[in-house]
């Protein structure tokens, strides 16, 4: 018994891959096809996914608006630089505090290849930014620089954090240019 609601064939259409000519051996005798090479094809893949920041969310709330805060233990006053919903050592919980994003230069390295959304941009320099407010260092990007001319004079340069007028809730909101001595 059919039901004719169901259709009993699928449609073709012009979606995903259309092969033309694939080699397959004729007759009966497929003893050949141990040996056939495997078929490798492009497929696009996307997913869309909801990420929650959590306990970092002030962090990207104050990106996006022009200010910088950081995560300090109340009694020890150990300061992250990154944020940090509880202190490494005590476990305690941190309290935000802004600071000004000003500091200098305490690591940097030169990145020639990234991820897909950094290819264009490559080569380009990442710094490790040591805060006078903070007990840690803050990972961010330096721009205005050329990264063939890098040297190892940028240790210890002032730099100041700028923050990307359209923010896209995203570390790379706030980046850094050199000051002059």
């Amino acid at each position: 018994m059919t039901d004719e609601k169901f259709p009993k064939r699928i449609d073709d259409n012009l979606e995903g891959t259309v092969v033309f000519n694939l080699p397959f051996p004729a007759g009966e005798d497929l003893s050949s096809l141990k040996q056939m090479a495997p078929l490798v094809i492009k497929q696009p893949y996307a997913i869309e996914y909801n990420y929650s920041y959590g306990q970092d969310s002030p962090f990207f709330a104050a990106l996006t608006n022009g200010r910088f805060i950081a995560c300090r233990e109340p009694q020890s006053g150990y300061t992250y630089a990154t944020p940090r919903g509880h202190d490494m050592y005590s476990g305690n919980e941190t309290a935000w505090v802004e600071i000004t994003p000003e500091g200098k230069i305490h690591a940097f390295t030169v990145c020639h290849f990234g991820s897909e959304a950094f290819l264009p941009e490559c080569p380009f320099v990442l710094i490790q930014v040591e805060f006078e407010a903070c007990d840690t260092l803050f990972l961010g990007r330096l721009i205005g620089v050329d990264p063939q001319a890098a040297s190892i004079d940028w240790i210890g340069r002032p730099v100041k954090g700028r923050f990307l007028r359209n923010a896209k809730l995203k570390p790379t909101d706030i980046y850094f240019n050199l000051l002059e001595k």
